[in-house]
């Protein structure tokens, strides 16, 4: 496994979900290129995504009283978006990794040719009080649900 822990086969992915997003004026910096904490925005639009997809949208997880805070994120930054580009952000489930949940990305050009940018998040659980637990029951049947229907 390389810099980024990406798994050598998508066994490790049981969901992998792909958003569409078109980059706007606020996202770019001076220089005409898209702000580089833009990116870890994107990855969580992608996260929040994937939940949906799943029917559920991070508040239902949040409103049975657990939290995903993040406790590592990372980038690298391949080729530069500008204004108006439509970017393809990839999000997938990485299982490989225990007791927390792991996230890797990547961004597309729109014509999914060009990898702009790659990275991941990894996902600590809580409680309403703050203690860390593993990820609930009713989150991990559904990931296992969709992955056995798929």
């Amino acid at each position: 496994m390389g810099l980024f822990t990406t798994p050598s086969s998508k066994e490790h992915y049981i969901i992998t979900h792909t958003t569409t997003y078109r980059v706007i004026y606020g996202d770019t910096d001076k220089m005409g290129f898209v702000y580089h904490a833009n990116y870890f925005r994107w990855f969580e639009i992608a996260r929040s995504e994937m939940f949906r997809h799943l029917g559920m949208p991070y508040k239902s997880i949040e409103s049975r009283g657990f939290f995903l805070p993040l406790s590592e994120v990372h980038c690298k930054f391949n080729s530069p978006s500008q204004y108006d580009d439509i970017l393809l952000i990839e999000a997938s489930l990485d299982t490989s990794v225990k007791g927390m949940l792991k996230f890797d990305y990547r961004i597309f050009s729109e014509d999914g040719k060009k990898i702009l940018a790659k990275g991941y998040t990894k996902h600590a659980c809580v409680d309403r009080d703050g203690r860390v637990v593993r990820p609930p029951k009713f989150l991990m049947e559904t990931i296992e649900k969709y992955r056995d229907s798929n």
